[in-house]
């Protein structure tokens, strides 16, 4: 057996590789066999019996070369068989590998999908957030697509005064304020307060609930 046809499997196994594999090992041992019958024709001499006899001299009642020849060829296809069926090991393992890996990958794409679906629609989208404000504090970054922001959610929203009458009801309270973030959802606690800046958070945002424009500093 060649050396191509041993590491015929790569990295990507499929069953095809594996059937094929299987079908040169069958070969293999249909071979090994036939040669054994031959052995055991010859007076089943095996693999170790003397050829010679007790003289010394070449034994008359076998084919001395066929014999020579079978055995050779026994020994080495026997090292071929060896090889052969520790590639069919790894390429199970491969396989089965691959498969398992194909699956995780699907349960997580499955998991992120609901996880995606699972999330309440944005009602507004973070345009600035100015350095040192209060909203900047908090982790508030701009992109941040707003979910939650205290009593007002997706549910109750209609527009931006509800989120600013929110926060003038809230000066030095802590509000709960959900956000998506790179696909993911994220929950953030800001406190609105007096500061430098304008206004008692220190963000700028635009209301995209049901493809408004409208816009509001808070």
């Amino acid at each position: 057996m060649t050396e191509e046809n041993i590491n015929a499997v790569g990295p990507s196994v499929t069953e095809e590789d594996i059937r094929l594999l299987m079908k040169r090992k069958d070969e293999i041992e249909e071979q090994i066999k036939a040669y054994y019958d031959m052995l055991q024709d010859q007076g089943d001499v095996g693999l170790h019996a003397p050829l010679v006899d007790v003289e010394g001299f070449p034994r008359a009642d076998v084919d001395l070369y066929a014999v020579r020849t079978a055995r050779q060829s026994i020994c080495c296809l026997q090292n071929d068989h060896k090889a052969l069926m520790m590639e069919i090991e790894k390429a199970l393992h491969t396989l089965h590998a691959n498969a398992k890996l194909g699956h995780e990958r699907d349960d997580a794409k499955t998991k992120a999908t609901k996880q995606v679906a699972s999330m309440s629609s944005p009602f507004a989208t973070v345009n600035t957030v100015t350095q040192g404000s209060p909203a900047f504090q908090a982790g508030l970054r701009v992109g941040d697509e707003v979910i939650e922001f205290g009593s007002v959610n997706t549910q109750n929203f209609s527009n931006l005064h509800d989120i600013a009458s929110v926060v003038q009801h809230s000066e030095g309270k802590i509000l709960r304020v959900g956000v998506i973030r790179n696909g993911q959802e994220t929950h953030l606690l800001v406190t609105p307060q007096k500061w430098t800046g304008r206004g008692l958070l220190g963000y700028f945002s635009t209301d995209i609930y049901l493809n408004k424009q409208r816009k509001a500093f808070a």
